[in-house]
C-alpha cells in the first residue's frame, strides 16, 4: 500500500520498506546510517537508500524539510527499512534530508543530505553522454548497459508469461512488473505470424489476460501490458502452471505446432501448493520454462520449476526495482533457445501426434477403477495416465507401455470424483490429453449391529461383516457427562464380527460405533447404544413389628454376588442419621428408636464394584403406649382402688397422681412397673377426685397421661323415716351413687385437620354422651357435640393443624350426668414432602422427585429459581398422585434453588428445598492464534453434543459486533477486516438444536500499525481496478435502488464524495445482473431523475463505470416524491424487478424533505420493501427513522459530514448484503418486520389483483373488514416457484393458513398448498383429507428420502366442520408441530428437509389424485396464507382474526374502524345523476352521507338483474337512506336485528360443532309446559374432584320448565347484506369459543384455583364420532358430596348429548330482576350416550312480518338535514362465515360470563425469608396482600413442565399456561377481587 504524507501541502511522502537486514547487537551509542543515495524514479519522485548501521536499534526517524522554509515532516520507519520513495516533490525545489537511527533511549547522529530532482537528472544525463554508441564501435559485441537488447533471430516462438498477482506484490510494485514486461516484449519481433505472446495472471485462481492469438502487433501487446490490471489474492503457483498447460498452449488459444514453446513465470513468494508435478507436466509437453523470483521467492522452488540448466533458466532479484537488471540476460537466453529449438524441431521428422480416444472407465469400486482407451496413431512409446481429485489434491500418474490400452488406478479415496487425463508419449513429444472423470464408490459399511448379553460390567457386540475390509475398529464410550472422554478403541481383524466389551461401568449408557477399515480409510460408522445393567438392589422392603422403639425390616435378597447390605435409617426431619452394615441376611431389627417418629430407610446391596441403588421405604414408630382400662373400684369414705392394664413389658415404673376437683393439693406416688393396681388411702369423704396415670419406660420416654374421675362415699347418716303403720321412728343408712359410664377414652387417627375419639361404654343406661373439646391453650371457644348413648366414636373436624386439644366426654343419664373423662389429642402438622432427588440432568432440563408426606395432601406446588444468574422464580402445581416432574427450558450450566410445598386444605406445608444444576453447554480451551493487524483467529475444544456454534466478535472501542454461525464440528474461525490496535471480545455460544448455552469469551488485541496512518488526500483518484466482492455479499441477490439527494445544499465536492461512496458500496457486491444483484440509482431534488434502471447493467465493470458518469443535478429536497417515483418507475417488471427477490432502497440525504415521506415509505414497507436511510449533516433524524425499516439501529445511519462515509461503509454493506442474501425477504405483518413470504400477495389474492385470477371471488371473512377469497372448483390457483421461492425454503419455518372448508369441498384428500417439480411431482405441501379428517405434511429430507407425517384426533377433526380456523404448521430440523386456533394439538419427529427445485410451480387446493398439468382443485375459502421463516411465530400469534378468540385489549384495532367524531365537514352536495355500471374498482373510502329526499310513489318491479360479486363494505344503514333499487336476487343475510316474534320450530339443520355455553339470558314469564322431548344436551361439566373409579354415565335429567315469555321486541334496523350461511358459521364459531372460555373460567371458580394450575387429571380424551340419539334416562338420585379435590385446570368441553325438541315458547316477558340461584347437586352418572348431535325439530313456519312500505318516486332536492349519524358497529362487525344447511331463525343467546377467579401470589416471596400469611377464602388459600405476579420478562424462555404419574406415564405441562396466567394477572385491578362461589353467591366475609 502506498502511503502519502503532505509536506507544506505540496508533496506527499510514501515509504515502502523493501529490504530487511538482521543486525547484531551493539553496545553503547547507536551508530548512524551511511551511504545515503538518491535516484529519480518519476518526475516528482525520488528513491532514497542507505546502509543500515551496525548494532541493535529500534527504527529510523526520517526528516524532510524544504530548503526555502516550511514545516519539517518526520516519519518513523521500522529497523528493516533501507529504502524509501518520496513522491509529490517539486522538481525545482531543494530539500534537506536527515535519517536518524534510534533505540529506546538513544539516538544516532543524523545522516544528512540535500537534493533537487533537476540536479539529480542532470547528473544522470551527464553520465549517459559518456557512454559510446555500441552500434558504431562493434556490432558483434553485447550492447552496453543502458541500451535495450533486441532479438533479431528469424526463429519464432509461442511465449506465455505467467505473472503472480497476489496481494504480497502490492499495486506499486505491480507497476514495476508492467515496466519489466514492457521491456521483455519489446525485445522480440512480435506479430501474428512471428513470435506470439500470451499472458496469464494468477493468485488464488488463475485467469487468462490474453491468449497467444489475441493481438497481431507488438504495439497491441505493449498496450495490453500497460493496462494489465492487478488481481490480488493468494499464491497458488502449481495450480496456475497446470492452468496454462491446459488453456494457453492449445491450438484454439493460438499455440502453433512446430513452434518453440516458452513459459516465463514471475513470482515474488513461495507457492502455497505443490509446483513439482505441474512443472514436470509442462516440461514433458515440450515447453521450456524460465522462472523469475523477486524479493521473497524461494530459490529452490524456482529451480524445481525451471528447465535445465538453472544458470540460464532461473533468475532471482532482491527487489522489484532491480528487475530491469535481468531483462537483457533473460531475453538473450530466450532468443538463443528459440533458435536452438527451431533447429531441433526442423531436424526431427514431424509426425502426427495423435491423441488416444474413447476413454472408458469400468470396474469402479470404493478404492479404484479401470481406465481404458483406444490407441493413438503412430508409434507410441508409452501412455501416461494422470489423475487427481476434482476437489483438490496432488496429481498422481500411472505409466504403461505403448502397447497397452488400459490401466487400473488403485488406492483411491472413496466417494471422490477424479479427473483423468491420458497422454500418448512419443519419442520426442507428448500428445494432447484424453480427459474424463469418474467417481469412486462409498466404502461399504458394516450392518445390523446388535448389542446383547448385557451385564453390569460388559456387553457383546456383533454385526454383519463387509467383503474386502481389512479389519474393523470399534469405539465405545459412556454417554454420561464427565465420562465421555473415557473412550476406548479396539481394532480387530477382518474375520471377527463379534466381540465382548468389558470393564464397563454399571447402569451407564454406552454408545458403540463400528467402522469397517480398508487400510487406513474407514467406512461410514455404524452406531448403537445400550445401557449396562445396574447393580441389583434388594427388593420388596417390608416393615413389621413396629413398636414405639423398634421395627423389624425384611427384604428379598439381591444377586447371589452380593457381599452384604448397608442399612441407613434417618429421621425424616434430618436430625439424626444412623447406619449399620449386615451380612448376607434378609431381615434386621432396628432398635432404640424414638416414638412417634417417621424414619426413612435405605438398603444398599454391597458388591465388589460398589453399592447398588438403594431400596427405600419409610415407617413411623408408634406412640408410647399408655396404660389401658384405668378404673376405680372398692370405693369407701376415705379410699378407693385404682387398677389398669399394662401395655408393654419394658415399663420401668408408673407415676400415679390424684387431686380433688373442688381444689386442693395434688398428691403423687411412684409405682413399680410390674404393678397393675394401687389403693389410695387418706382421702376425704364424699369428694370427687381426678386420678391420672402415666407410664415411664426404660428409655425414659413417657406415655400419655390417662385420667379418670372417682369419688369417695359420704359418711353414713341416719335419715328419719316415718312409718305410717306405727308411730315408731327408725333410722336407715344410705350410700351416695357413683356412676362412671365411660372407660378407655382413646384419641387416634390424627390428621392435619381432624381427630377421632373412641371410648368404651361402661354403662348402657347412658342415654347420651356430651363431647366437648377446646384447644389446650384455650384460645378458641369450646365446641360441644352430643351423640346417642349407643355411639362410642366421633370424628372431630375441622381442627387447626399442629394443635393440642383437650377432649372431655360426659355420660348423660335420664336423671343427671355421670363422671366426665378427659384426654388430650394433637392434630398433625402440615408435613412437608421428603427426600428431594434430582435426576435426568440435561442442558436445558432436569427432573426432580420427592416422597409424599405421611399426611394426605391435595397436591404439590413446585417453585424454582436460578441461583448463580439473575432470574425470576417460576412455579407450577401437580396433583397428589404425582411425585416427579421434568422441568424444561432452563439455562445450561445453572444452579437452581428448588422448593416443593405440600398443599393441604388449610394451607401449604414448609418447603422441601434442594439445589439442582443443569449440564454446562459451552466450549473449553478457547484461545486465539494468528493475531494480525486486521485479522485474528480463535480456536476451541469441541463440545461433544454441539450441533452448531455462534461466534460473536465485539470491538471494545466502538461496540460494533459481528457474528457467524458454524457447524458443530468446526473448532476454529478467523475474523478479517478488523481495525489495527483494537481490543476485541470473542464469544462462542454452543448450540444444541434450538438450545444455546452461555457465552465463553476471551479478549484479544489486533496488532498496531507499523507506522502512523497517512493523511487521506482530499480528492483521491478513482480506483484503478474493480473492487473485490466482500464475503458477506457473495450470496446477495436483490433488487437494490439508491436514492441520492442532488439538491443545492450538497455541492459539487460533496456530490463527488457520494459518488465515491456509491462506487465502494456497489463494488462490495459480487454478481451483478439477473442472476445476482440488480442496481438502480435515482438522483432527486425538485424532481427525481432515473440515472439507470435495475436491468440496465449486467456486469460490475459497466455498472461502476455508469456510477462514475452521474452528473450533479441541483435543486430543492423532495424525498417523498423520489420514493414514490422509485415505486412507480423502478420497481416494475419493465424496469427489471423480479418476483420473490428482496427489494432494498438506500436513501441518502443531507436535509429535511420538503414533502411528506412517511406515508409512501410506510406503504412500501408494508409491501415488503426494506429501507436504509443515511443522513448527513443537517438531515432530520426523526425523518430518517420514519423512512428506515425497523429496527432503526440496523437501517438508519447518521454522519456529521460527507468525509465520514467511511465510518459507516462496512456496516451498511454488511446490513444491506445480509438483507439481500436472505432466503426469506423482510416483509411487514401486523406492524412488525419479519422474514418470510406473504403468500396471498404472491398468488394475487389481494383486493387489487384477485379479479385477474380465474376461478376466485372475494367474500367477507371472519369480520366484515377482512376479505377472504373463495377458490371455486378446479380454480387451480398457481404460480411458478421461481417467482415465489427462488432460493428455496429455509430449514425452519412456519406455514400459517386461515381458511374454511365448504359444503361442496370434496371428501377426498387435497393439498391446501404444495410445491411441484417440472414433472408435476409433489415436493412439499400440506394435505387435508376431508373424508378421513386428517392433516398430512410431506417433503423430501436432506438425504433425498420422501417423508410424511399425518396428524389426526379431535382437534384436527374440528377443522372440517365448516368454520374458519387458523392453522400453523411449524417445521424445524427435527419436528413438525400442528397449532390450531393458537393451541398446539400435536407434534411429531421428522428429518431435516432438503431444498426444493425452483423449476416447478406452487398450487393451492390441488386434488391429490390429480396427475400432470390437467389437474383438479378443491373449493375452499382462504383468508390468510403466510410462510414465516421462524418457528416461534405461532407462539406470538393471538388469533385476533377469529371472533371467538379476539381479545380487544391485546389485539390491534380492526382495519377501517370508524369514529363517530366527524368534524370540519363541508355542506352536503346535491345527488348527481345515476351513472352506468362501471368496471369493478378497488374498495373505496366511506363517502359523506347525502340528504334524505321525500318519499316518492312506488315504482314498478323491474326485471331482476344478474347477481354481481359482493361489493366492499358500504356505509351504515343509519347514515343515509338511499333510493331503493329494483329487487335483485336473494341477498346474503345481514346482521342480526332485535328478536322478533317466536315462530313455529324451523326445519332441522345439519349437525353443528360443539359450541361453548352462552351467557345466561334474562328470565321470562312462565309459558305452558311442552311435551317431553328426547334427551337434551349434556350440561356444564362439574369441577374435577379427586380422581375416582370411572363410572358409567347417568341418565339425563328432566327438561326444566321454560321461562315466561318476553314482550315482543321492536324491529331491528336492517344490517349489511351477508350470506345466511356465513352468519351461522361465525355464530357457531363465536359460541364455540365463548363456551370453551366460559367453561375454563367456570371450572376455575368451582375449584378456586388459577386457571393455569395443572393437574394430570384434567386431560380430555378425544371426542367420538357423532352417534344416533339415545333414549332418555330416568332422573338420578343425588349422591353424597365427595371430598374436596385438589384444584385442577379447566377440562375440555364435554361431548354433546342429544338435543331435545323445543317446547312451545311463551310470549317474551319483561326482563326480570333477581340473582342466580344456588348450584344444584350433581346428578348421578348415567350410561354413556352416543356423541352425535340429535336431529333438530320439524321446520316451523315464518313468524308474522310487518307490512312493507311502498317506494315513492324520487322527490326534489330537500333542504340539508342535520349531521349524519355514524354507527361504529357497521365498521367492524362480525363477518358472517357460515356453516351448512339452511339457516333457522333461532336466536343466539347473549351470555353474561362470570367473573374470573384467580389465585394471585408472588413466587419471589418464597425467597424473601418467611412466607406471607394466607388469607383463606372458601377452602383455598390466597396470599395477602394481592400483589402483581413476578413472572419472567418476555425474552426469557418459558419453562415447560412434565409431571409423571407413579405409573411413569409422562404428561407434559407446558409454559403457555403460565404465560396466560401472567397476562391475565396484569389485566386485573390491584383492588381486592370479588370472588364468587360456584353457586354464584359472594363468599361470606
Amino acid at each position: 500500500m502506498l502511503c502519502r504524507y503532505e509536506i507544506q501541502s505540496c508533496f506527499f511522502l510514501a515509504f515502502l520498506a523493501v529490504t530487511a537486514f538482521f543486525v547484531s547487537d551493539a553496545q553503547g551509542q547507536v551508530s548512524p546510517p551511511t551511504r545515503l543515495r538518491y535516484n529519480v524514479v518519476n518526475p516528482d519522485s525520488v528513491q532514497i537508500s542507505w546502509k543500515a548501521p551496525k548494532g541493535q536499534f529500534t527504527g529510523y526517524k526520517l526528516l524532510v524539510t524544504p530548503s526555502s522554509g516550511g514545516k519539517t515532516n518526520q516519519l518513523i520507519l521500522q529497523n528493516t527499512a533501507t529504502k524509501a520513495i518520496i513522491q509529490g516533490l517539486i522538481p525545482d525545489q531543494n530539500y534537506a534530508l536527515q535519517i536518524i537511527a534510534f533505540s529506546e533511549d538513544k539516538e544516532s547522529k543524523p545522516a544528512q543530505g540535500q537534493f533537487r530532482i533537476k540536479d539529480i537528472e542532470r547528473r544522470k544525463e551527464t553520465s549517459k553522454s559518456k557512454v559510446k554508441d555500441p552500434e558504431k564501435t562493434n556490432a558483434s559485441k553485447p550492447a552496453p548497459e543502458g541500451s535495450l537488447f533486441t532479438c533479431k533471430t528469424p526463429a519464432i516462438a509461442d511465449i506465455v508469461i505467467l505473472v503472480d498477482g497476489s496481494w504480497s506484490i502490492g499495486r506499486f510494485n505491480f507497476r514495476l512488473v508492467r515496466l519489466f514486461l514492457e521491456n521483455l516484449v519489446s525485445a522480440f519481433n512480435v506479430g501474428s505470424e512471428k513470435t506470439r505472446v500470451g499472458l496469464a495472471q494468477y493468485s488464488g485462481d488463475p485467469r487468462i489476460e490474453w491468449h497467444l492469438n489475441a493481438y497481431g502487433t507488438k504495439d497491441a501487446v505493449l498496450d495490453a501490458v500497460r493496462n494489465l490490471p492487478y488481481k490480488g489474492g493468494n499464491t497458488l503457483t502449481g495450480l496456475a502452471l497446470t492452468y496454462i498447460l491446459e488453456n494457453s498452449f492449445k491450438p484454439e488459444a493460438g499455440a502453433r505446432p512446430g513452434v518453440s514453446k516458452i513459459g516465463i513465470l514471475i513470482t515474488d513468494g513461495k507457492s502455497q501448493d505443490d509446483v513439482i508435478p505441474p512443472a514436470k507436466n509442462l516440461r514433458d509437453a515440450g515447453i521450456e520454462l524460465f522462472a523469475i523470483g523477486v524479493k521473497n521467492a524461494d530459490i529452490n522452488e524456482l529451480r524445481e520449476i525451471a528447465s535445465e540448466p538453472d544458470s540460464t533458466h532461473v533468475y532471482n532479484v532482491a527487489d522489484f526495482n532491480f528487475m530491469h537488471t535481468i531483462v537483457e540476460g533473460l531475453t538473450r537466453t530466450v532468443c538463443s533457445r528459440v533458435e536452438e529449438q527451431e533447429k531441433e524441431i526442423k531436424g526431427t521428422i514431424v509426425a502426427s501426434l495423435g491423441a488416444p480416444s474413447d476413454l472408458v472407465t469400468s470396474e469402479v469400486t470404493a478404492r479404484g477403477f479401470r481406465v481404458s482407451w483406444t490407441h493413438a496413431p503412430g508409434k507410441v512409446e508409452k501412455y501416461r495416465v494422470v489423475y487427481y481429485p476434482t476437489r483438490g489434491g496432488q496429481p498422481e500418474e500411472v505409466v504403461v507401455d505403448g502397447s497397452s490400452s488400459t490401466a487400473v488406478l488403485k488406492n483411491l479415496m472413496s466417494l471422490t470424483e477424479y479427473q483423468i487425463a491420458v497422454f500418448a508419449i512419443y519419442s520426442n513429444a507428448a500428445s494432447e490429453g484424453l480427459r474424463g472423470t469418474e467417481t469412486t464408490l462409498a466404502l461399504p459399511m458394516a450392518s445390523d449391529l446388535q448389542l446383547y448379553d448385557v451385564s453390569q460390567s460388559s456387553m457383546r457386540a456383533k454385526w454383519n461383516g463387509v467383503a474386502g475390509a481389512t479389519g474393523y475398529m470399534i469405539l465405545y464410550a459412556p454417554l454420561t457427562e464427565g465420562l465421555a472422554a473415557d473412550e476406548k478403541e479396539i481394532k480387530i481383524g477382518e474375520a471377527s464380527t463379534d466381540l465382548e466389551l468389558d470393564g464397563l461401568l454399571p447402569n451407564t449408557e454406552y454408545t458403540v460405533t463400528v467402522y469397517a477399515m480398508f487400510g487406513e480409510e474407514a467406512s461410514d460408522p455404524l452406531t448403537g447404544q445400550e445401557t449396562t445393567l445396574p447393580l441389583s438392589p434388594p427388593a420388596n422392603l417390608k416393615f413389621s413389628d413396629v413398636g414405639h422403639s423398634s421395627a423389624k425390616l425384611t427384604w428379598d435378597p439381591a444377586s447371589k454376588n452380593v457381599n452384604g447390605y448397608r442399612i441407613m435409617y434417618v429421621k425424616t426431619d434430618g436430625t439424626e442419621t444412623n447406619e449399620v452394615e449386615v451380612g448376607r441376611v434378609s431381615t434386621h431389627t432396628l432398635k432404640s428408636l424414638t416414638s412417634l417418629t417417621e424414619y426413612t430407610v435405605a438398603i444398599f446391596s454391597l458388591y465388589d464394584e460398589g453399592p447398588s441403588e438403594p431400596l427405600t421405604g419409610s415407617f413411623t414408630t408408634k406412640r408410647v403406649p399408655a396404660p389401658q382400662h384405668l378404673e376405680i373400684d372398692e370405693a369407701s369414705t376415705d379410699s378407693f382402688r385404682v387398677s389398669w392394664k399394662p401395655t408393654s413389658s419394658d415399663t420401668a415404673f408408673y407415676r400415679l397422681a390424684w387431686i380433688p376437683l373442688d381444689g386442693g393439693e395434688s398428691e403423687e406416688v411412684v409405682i413399680n412397673g410390674d404393678t397393675d393396681s394401687h389403693v389410695i388411702e387418706g382421702l376425704l369423704p364424699n369428694t370427687e377426685y381426678e386420678i391420672s396415670l402415666l407410664a415411664v419406660f426404660d428409655d425414659e420416654t413417657e406415655s400419655e397421661i390417662v385420667a379418670v374421675l372417682g369419688a369417695t362415699f359420704a359418711r353414713t347418716t341416719t335419715i328419719p323415716t316415718t312409718v305410717t303403720t306405727t308411730s315408731t321412728t327408725t333410722s336407715k343408712p344410705t350410700t351416695a351413687v357413683f356412676r362412671t359410664g365411660i372407660r378407655n377414652l382413646v384419641i387416634d387417627d390424627e390428621t392435619t385437620s381432624s381427630l377421632r375419639v373412641i371410648w368404651d361404654i361402661a354403662d348402657y343406661n347412658v342415654q347420651q354422651f356430651r363431647v366437648t373439646y377446646l384447644t389446650a391453650k384455650g384460645d378458641r371457644a369450646e365446641e360441644t357435640v352430643v351423640v346417642p348413648g349407643r355411639q362410642n366414636t366421633l370424628l372431630l373436624q375441622p381442627l387447626l393443624s399442629d394443635t393440642e386439644y383437650k377432649v372431655t366426654i360426659t355420660p348423660i343419664y335420664s336423671d343427671g350426668e355421670g363422671v366426665s373423662v378427659s384426654a388430650p389429642g394433637k392434630t398433625l402438622p402440615l408435613s412437608a414432602p421428603r427426600n428431594l432427588r434430582v435426576s435426568d440432568e440435561w442442558y436445558n432440563r432436569l427432573r426432580i422427585s420427592w416422597d409424599a408426606p405421611p399426611s394426605p395432601t391435595m397436591g404439590y406446588r413446585i417453585v424454582y429459581k436460578p441461583i448463580n444468574i439473575p432470574g425470576p422464580a417460576l412455579e407450577t402445581f401437580v396433583g397428589d398422585d404425582i411425585n416427579t416432574i421434568l422441568i424444561l427450558n432452563l439455562f445450561s450450566g445453572t444452579e437452581y434453588s428448588v422448593k416443593v410445598f405440600a398443599s393441604y386444605s388449610t394451607g401449604f406445608s414448609d418447603a422441601l428445598t434442594g439445589i439442582a444444576k443443569t449440564l454446562y453447554l459451552g466450549v473449553t480451551n478457547l484461545d486465539s492464534y494468528q493475531v494480525r493487524m486486521t485479522s485474528l483467529c480463535a480456536q476451541w475444544q469441541l463440545h461433544r453434543h454441539a450441533t452448531a456454534y455462534r461466534v460473536v466478535i465485539e470491538s471494545l472501542v466502538d461496540g460494533k459486533k459481528r457474528e457467524v454461525n458454524l457447524g458443530g464440528g468446526t473448532p476454529r474461525h478467523c475474523f478479517f477486516e478488523l481495525m489495527p490496535g483494537t481490543e476485541y471480545k470473542i464469544s462462542v455460544h454452543t448450540q444444541l438444536q434450538e438450545i444455546e448455552g452461555p457465552a465463553v469469551s476471551i479478549m484479544e488485541t489486533t496488532l498496531p500499525f507499523p507506522t502512523q496512518p497517512p493523511t487521506t488526500p482530499s480528492t483521491p483518484p478513482p480506483p484503478p481496478t474493480i473492487p473485490p466482492a466482500k464475503e458477506v455479499c457473495k450470496a446477495a441477490k436483490a433488487d437494490l435502488a439508491f436514492l441520492v439527494d442532488g439538491s443545492w445544499s450538497i455541492g459539487d465536492d460533496n456530490f463527488n464524495k457520494i459518488i465515491n461512496f456509491l462506487y465502494s458500496t456497489v463494488g462490495a457486491l459480487d454478481k451483478i445482473g439477473p442472476d445476482g444483484t440488480q442496481v438502480a440509482i435515482i438522483q432527486f431534488s425538485d424532481d427525481p431523475r432515473t440515472e439507470f434502471k435495475l436491468n440496465a447493467y449486467k456486469t460490475k465493470e459497466t455498472l461502476l463505470e455508469a456510477i462514475q458518469q452521474i452528473a450533479y443535478k441541483g435543486g430543492n429536497t423532495k424525498t417523498g416524491k423520489a420514493i414514490k417515483h422509485a415505486r412507480e418507475v423502478l420497481f416494475t417488471g419493465e424496469a427489471g424487478m423480479r418476483r420473490g427477490i428482496p427489494k432494498v432502497l438506500v436513501v441518502i440525504t443531507d436535509g429535511r424533505s420538503q414533502d411528506d415521506v412517511n406515508k409512501v415509505s410506510r406503504e412500501m414497507q408494508l409491501d415488503g420493501f426494506s429501507f436504509f436511510a443515511i443522513g448527513v449533516a443537517d438531515a432530520d433524524y426523526s425523518e430518517l427513522v420514519n423512512i428506515g425499516s425497523k429496527p432503526s439501529e440496523r437501517h438508519v445511519f447518521f454522519v456529521d459530514d460527507f468525509d465520514a462515509f467511511a465510518k459507516i461503509e462496512d456496516e451498511l454493506i454488511t446490513f444491506v448484503c445480509e438483507t439481500a442474501s436472505a432466503t426469506c425477504p423482510l416483509v411487514v405483518k401486523e406492524g412488525n418486520n419479519f422474514a418470510g413470504f406473504k403468500m396471498m400477495e404472491m398468488f394475487g389474492l389481494v383486493e387489487k389483483e384477485f379479479s385477474a385470477v380465474e376461478g376466485v371471488s372475494m367474500e367477507p371473512g371472519t369480520f366484515n373488514v377482512y376479505p377472504c377469497y373463495r377458490l371455486h372448483k378446479d380454480a387451480l390457483v398457481s404460480q411458478p416457484t421461481k417467482y415465489l421461492h427462488p432460493e428455496g425454503l429455509p430449514s425452519d419455518y412456519t406455514i400459517t393458513f386461515l381458511f374454511r372448508i365448504l359444503p361442496d369441498t370434496p371428501q377426498e384428500p387435497f393439498a391446501l398448498w404444495e410445491i411441484l417439480n417440472e414433472e408435476y411431482e409433489p415436493l412439499v405441501g400440506v394435505i387435508l383429507d376431508n373424508g378421513g379428517k386428517t392433516l398430512t405434511f410431506f417433503n423430501y429430507d436432506y438425504k433425498g428420502d420422501f417423508q410424511t407425517v399425518t396428524f389426526e384426533g379431535p382437534e384436527i377433526r374440528k377443522m372440517f366442520y365448516g368454520s374458519f380456523h387458523k392453522l400453523h404448521v411449524v417445521i424445524s430440523k427435527t419436528t413438525a408441530k400442528i397449532i390450531i386456533d393458537c393451541k398446539q394439538v400435536s407434534e411429531k419427529t421428522i428429518n431435516a428437509a432438503g431444498n426444493i427445485s425452483s423449476d416447478g410451480i406452487e398450487v393451492l387446493g390441488r386434488m391429490v389424485r390429480s396427475r400432470g398439468p390437467r389437474d383438479n382443485s378443491a373449493p375452499l375459502q382462504l383468508q390468510m396464507f403466510d410462510i414465516v421463516c421462524a418457528t416461534s411465530w405461532a407462539n406470538r400469534d393471538k388469533c385476533c382474526e377469529l371472533p371467538g378468540l379476539r381479545d380487544e385489549e391485546n389485539c390491534p384495532a380492526l382495519p377501517h374502524a370508524c369514529s363517530c367524531s366527524e368534524a370540519s365537514k363541508g355542506p352536503l352536495g346535491p345527488p348527481g345523476p345515476p351513472g352506468g355500471p362501471g368496471v369493478r374498482g378497488a374498495k373505496g373510502h366511506r363517502g359523506d352521507p347525502g340528504p334524505k329526499g321525500p318519499d316518492g310513489p312506488r315504482g314498478e318491479i323491474g326485471v331482476p338483474g344478474p347477481q354481481g360479486p359482493p361489493g366492499p363494505q358500504g356505509p351504515s344503514g343509519l347514515s343515509i337512506q338511499g333510493l331503493p333499487g329494483p329487487p335483485g336476487e336473494k341477498g346474503e343475510k345481514g346482521d342480526l336485528g332485535f328478536p322478533g316474534l317466536q315462530g313455529v320450530p324451523g326445519a332441522s339443520g345439519s349437525p353443528g360443532r360443539d359450541g361453548a355455553q352462552g351467557q345466561r339470558g334474562l328470565p321470562g314469564k312462565d309459558g305452558p309446559t311442552g311435551p317431553q322431548g328426547p334427551p337434551g344436551p349434556t350440561g356444564i361439566p362439574g369441577a374435577p374432584g379427586v380422581p375416582g373409579v370411572t363410572g358409567s354415565q347417568g341418565p339425563q335429567g328432566d327438561v326444566g320448565a321454560p321461562g315466561p315469555p318476553g314482550a315482543k321486541g321492536e324491529r331491528g334496523e336492517r344490517g349489511d347484506l351477508q350470506s345466511q350461511a356465513m352468519v351461522r358459521a361465525v355464530a357457531r364459531q363465536v359460541c364455540e369459543q365463548l363456551i370453551q372460555g366460559h367453561m375454563a373460567r367456570y371450572n376455575s371458580i368451582l375449584n378456586q384455583i388459577p386457571s393455569q394450575s395443572v393437574s394430570t387429571r384434567t386431560i380430555a380424551g378425544p371426542p367420538g364420532e357423532p352417534g344416533r340419539p339415545g333414549a332418555p334416562g330416568p332422573q338420578g338420585e343425588q349422591g353424597s358430596p365427595g371430598m374436596q379435590g385438589f384444584p385442577g385446570s379447566p377440562g375440555q368441553p364435554g361431548r354433546p348429548g342429544e338435543r331435545g325438541l323445543p317446547g312451545e315458547k311463551g310470549e317474551k316477558g319483561n326482563p326480570g330482576v333477581g340473582t342466580q340461584g344456588p348450584r344444584g347437586p350433581p346428578g348421578s352418572t348415567g350410561p354413556p350416550g352416543e356423541s352425535r348431535t340429535g336431529s333438530p325439530g320439524p321446520p316451523g313456519s315464518p313468524g308474522p312480518r310487518g307490512p312493507a312500505g311502498h317506494t315513492g318516486p324520487p322527490g326534489s332536492q330537500g333542504p340539508s338535514g342535520p349531521p349524519g349519524y355514524c354507527d361504529p358497529s357497521s365498521c367492524a362487525g362480525y363477518g358472517m362465515g357460515g356453516g351448512y344447511g339452511e339457516p333457522t331463525d333461532q336466536d343466539i343467546p347473549v351470555v353474561q360470563l362470570p367473573h374470573n377467579s384467580y389465585q394471585i401470589y408472588d413466587p419471589e416471596d418464597l425467597y424473601d425469608g418467611e412466607q406471607q400469611p394466607y388469607v383463606v377464602h372458601g377452602s383455598y388459600p390466597l396470599p395477602s396482600p394481592y400483589s402483581q405476579s413476578s413472572y419472567p420478562s418476555p425474552h426469557l424462555a418459558q419453562p415447560e413442565f412434565t409431571p409423571v404419574r407413579e405409573e411413569m406415564e409422562a404428561v407434559e405441562l407446558r409454559s403457555p399456561g403460565i404465560s396466560r396466567f401472567t397476562r391475565k394477572i396484569a389485566k386485573r385491578s390491584v383492588k381486592t377481587p370479588v370472588r364468587k362461589r360456584a353457586n354464584g353467591k359472594k363468599p361470606s366475609q
